[in-house]
């Protein structure tokens, strides 16, 4: 007889079924967990490193320890400091300016020069202004100087003085050509001095120690005591050439004022007819001193003698006149035989005409 097949209990089989997916659910959540719990305390970990960091970093830059904050800190530093200055500037100030805190402006050094050279100048203006030239009192004949320039040699001064007339010897200072030229000032009661000014002539401007309208206040300064210690009983002094010297007001103002301040009187030989000096002299209230006639332009004893003519003609019409001419021989010769020719007039020293 064939056997049958067990029958199975269909509610035994489905609750194994039932159970056999519950325990693969509960596996496969635990697993998911798992993988949470670990990703969220890498998660955790890395925010406490990344804040543990951050936590280190602001130490250190709180502390001063790295360059950013150092730079910082004195960034902070100047910043209070500037601070601190501007409320103490507004603390200082009137109510009513406190508006707005005005900074100095920061002035150039050609800026600072040209003001202390101002200041000197006007310094100077006032020093020279205590004085005052004047001419002398001109009773009887009409006077007539004459000046004979570039003296510096002891020949040319004893040929001056041995025509027995007034004439004025304008002395050089010393120079490449006559190193002791001021000595030969020493005894004499009337004399001048002949000053090497800038022209417009390279060859003369050469001459030593010429003075250069670029000149400072201070070399014109030191200039013109240097010439007060070489001639010290020296009263007058013109310019040797001077054309470009004369004819600039600035510079021709500032000498001019330093001149009489050492107390030299300034004849000006009237080299260019533009010459600033008379509009200098007007503003100091002095009498303008100037040459009126150059006599040996011309080497030639009649053409100074015309010269002369002319010069006495200028001081019978003015009371008195200038004339300026040099030691040459043939100068000295038309000089000594002019006689007839100075008969209107009276020659006389420069310091005879100005006091």
């Amino acid at each position: 007889m064939a056997r049958q097949p067990k029958k199975t209990n269909s509610r035994t089989s489905t609750a194994k079924k039932t159970s056999t997916k519950s325990t693969r659910r509960r596996s496969k959540k635990t697993a998911t967990f798992k993988k949470s719990l670990f990703i969220v305390l890498g998660v955790f970990l890395m925010i406490s490193m990344v804040a543990f960091g951050y936590f280190l970093g602001q130490h250190d830059m709180l502390n001063g320890h790295t360059p950013v904050a150092q730079t910082y800190k004195t960034h902070e530093t100047e910043s209070k400091k500037k601070l601190l200055e501007d409320l103490s500037k507004l603390e200082t100030q009137k109510p009513q300016e406190k508006k707005e805190v005005k900074r100095p402006v920061k002035s150039s050094s050609k800026e600072i020069i040209d003001q202390n050279e101002k200041i000197m100048q006007e310094a100077l203006y006032e020093l020279g202004s205590k004085k005052r030239v004047k001419l002398a009192d001109r009773g009887g004949k009409p006077k007539l100087v004459i000046i004979l320039d570039d003296v510096s040699t002891k020949r040319q001064l004893n040929a001056i003085r041995s025509t027995g007339l007034k004439l004025t010897p304008a002395i050089f200072p010393p120079f490449q050509n006559s190193k002791r030229s001021n000595k030969l000032a020493q005894g004499l009661e009337h004399y001048m001095v002949h000053l090497p000014m800038e022209s417009g002539s390279a060859q003369f401007n050469s001459q030593t120690k010429t003075i250069l309208t670029s000149f400072s206040n201070e070399e014109i300064i030191n200039r013109v005591k240097e010439i007060r210690e070489l001639f010290p009983t020296a009263r007058f002094l013109n310019n040797h050439t001077g054309s470009v010297y004369t004819d600039n007001y600035d510079a021709m103002k500032r000498l001019y004022s330093v001149i009489r301040s050492e107390g030299f009187v300034f004849v000006d030989s009237r080299t260019i007819a533009s010459t600033k000096v008379p509009r200098i002299a007007e503003e100091f209230g002095d009498a303008y001193v100037a040459r009126d006639v150059f006599i040996d332009n011309e080497h030639n004893v009649p053409y100074i003698h015309d010269q002369l003519r002319k010069a006495v003609k200028k001081a019978k019409k003015k009371g008195y006149a200038i004339a300026i001419g040099h030691p040459h021989k043939m100068t000295l010769k038309a000089i000594t035989t002019a006689v007839d020719i100075f008969s209107d007039v009276e020659l006389v020293y420069i310091d005879e005409l100005y006091q």
